[in-house]
């Protein structure tokens, strides 16, 4: 196939009503021109992490429509948005095994271009750091303060999968899948560059490993703990095998 045509057209003129309203021309001349990328891969590396860009632009726009419906408490438009967020977060974890086709040797041609650059510069995910607070305090405020509420009441000693109890999973849900995001990310980052390296600025890439243990709401974590030690003071932490309280019939008895 001819190169050069193909190039001239991808980007398409901008005349038609669906590139016009998508802004195609503008879309597709964020990468680099074709004759100016290092190798084959950068191509990809640029649309995958552009496209996250996106996505953390989307989910930050509807957790801010979420939290409105928080302090309305209508909890259905809330569960709906959530499914949708949670959805995205799912895309943009897939996503990166796209970039688990590059070799290292072809990322290192990459990185020369990056300057001291980093994911941790990523103005989708700084702003989505900045987002979940805001919206704890508003679940807290208007599902449990509202109502004399707890984590404990809407988990275990009233349990009865109430709105409160809904919201709550999904934050946890959204919790759970951002950290998913963060661990597979630095398991593309051991599998291209390694662990024991250092970033573009000169630290410790496994200095990464501290946020997968950040948890963002962590109350919702620590109920089911207490729940469980609560468990184990009734039952038992420690318990018996099932297997010691069988008795195996003898073969002159079958």
């Amino acid at each position: 196939m001819n190169r050069e045509y193909f190039y001239s057209i991808i980007n398409g003129e901008g005349t038609l009503d669906y590139e016009i309203y998508l802004n195609t021309q503008a879309l597709l001349s964020c990468q680099k021109d074709f004759q100016k990328l290092c190798n084959q891969d950068e191509l990809q590396f640029q649309i995958v992490h552009q496209s996250e860009e996106l996505w953390m632009k989307l989910i930050a726009y509807t957790l801010l429509d979420i939290d409105e419906y928080i302090q309305q408490e209508k909890t259905h438009r809330v569960m709906t948005l959530f499914n949708r967020v949670h959805r995205i977060q799912r895309t943009m974890i897939q996503q990166l095994e796209i970039l688990e086709t590059m070799s290292p040797k072809e990322y290192q041609e990459i990185r020369v271009f990056l300057g001291n650059g980093s994911g941790q510069e990523s103005p989708g995910f700084r702003t989505l750091l900045k987002m979940y607070q805001p919206l704890w305090q508003s679940y807290k405020t208007y599902y449990l303060d509202k109502y004399g509420l707890n984590l404990e009441k809407i988990y275990d000693v009233e349990y009865s999968h109430c709105n409160a109890y809904m919201v709550a999973e999904a934050l946890a849900e959204y919790d759970e899948l951002f950290q998913k995001f963060r661990y597979y990310h630095i398991q593309l980052i051991q599998r291209t560059i390694g662990m024991g390296s250092q970033s573009l600025k000169g630290r410790a890439v496994d200095l990464l490993e501290g946020g997968v243990r950040m948890k963002l709401f962590p109350e919702i974590w620590e109920i089911r703990n207490k729940m469980t030690d609560a468990w184990g003071l009734q039952y038992g932490k420690i318990r018996n095998s099932i297997a010691s309280n069988v008795k195996i019939p003898s073969l002159t008895n079958l």
